[in-house]
């Protein structure tokens, strides 16, 4: 059943194929210091009554002049908020990297809340809560910070090569890192009564595929995942298989 609502296009959320009756609606959460226009082009591979729309974190392209968010429970409060008006039955979240944590935060959040939550929360790069580990980047040089994050590569490390726009990149690069290590200390979502379906690369790294496999433990509704030849961000190469499969396990869903 086609959903009711309007295709959303707001302050936190851009959508780049507007539907006016999208079948599903896929919102996607970008990772640390990621932009919406990570997910730019994935409409094109997916069914044309499908819609997807992106996160716009704020202290980014269009928002660069607001603060970073300081936590994830601010980030998650006011996403969750931004959310509710225009959850449906057939809303699906996925999250990349930090954007994982992010969507199931948001999930757990709207379901505390008695709100209309996902359909299923699909996580991609990022270790199950109880498996992070401290990234120890809060006092790294930005010249120690940029060489962290070119390690993992990924669409606009280099950027980080240049000067003037190293300065623009790096800022929400170091509060998304800042925020994740509090992150791993502070209170966690709990499982949610929702399918997940988790993705790795399999040379990622960071998280370990046990670690991804790990997300099992959040969910009450079923698991499944699937590891992909590449790196942290092996969706880039990816991404025409990865949204096949995509399709694939959400039509099956119902």
């Amino acid at each position: 059943m086609p959903l009711s609502s309007g295709s959303l296009s707001t302050r936190w959320l851009r959508t780049f194929r507007p539907v006016a009756s999208p079948r599903l609606r896929l919102v996607c959460f970008p990772h640390a210091g990621g932009t919406a226009s990570f997910f730019r082009a994935w409409h094109q591979h997916l069914p044309a009554d499908w819609e997807v729309s992106a996160v716009r974190y704020p202290g980014r392209e269009e928002r660069i002049a607001e603060p970073d968010s300081t936590s994830m429970a601010e980030l998650a409060g006011q996403l969750a908020d931004a959310l509710t008006p225009s959850m449906t039955p057939r809303t699906v979240f996925f999250g990349h990297s930090m954007g994982a944590s992010v969507a199931h935060e948001v999930a757990a959040l709207l379901a505390e809340r008695g709100a209309t939550g996902p359909a299923a929360l699909l996580v991609s790069g990022r270790a199950a809560p109880h498996r992070l580990r401290r990234l120890t980047t809060g006092d790294l040089t930005d010249e120690e910070l940029q060489a962290k994050v070119s390690q993992l590569g990924g669409p606009g490390a280099e950027l980080l090569l240049d000067p003037e726009l190293r300065d623009l990149v790096l800022p929400p690069i170091r509060a998304d890192y800042r925020l994740l290590e509090a992150y791993v200390d502070g209170a966690k979502a709990p499982a949610v009564d929702v399918p997940v379906i988790a993705y790795f690369g399999e040379n990622d790294p960071g998280p370990t595929p046990d670690d991804v496999r790990a997300w099992t433990e959040l969910t009450t509704a079923g698991f499944e995942v699937r590891g992909f030849t590449g790196d942290h961000f092996y969706l880039v190469p990816n991404e025409a298989e990865l949204l096949r499969d995509i399709r694939e396990r959400l039509t099956a869903l119902g």
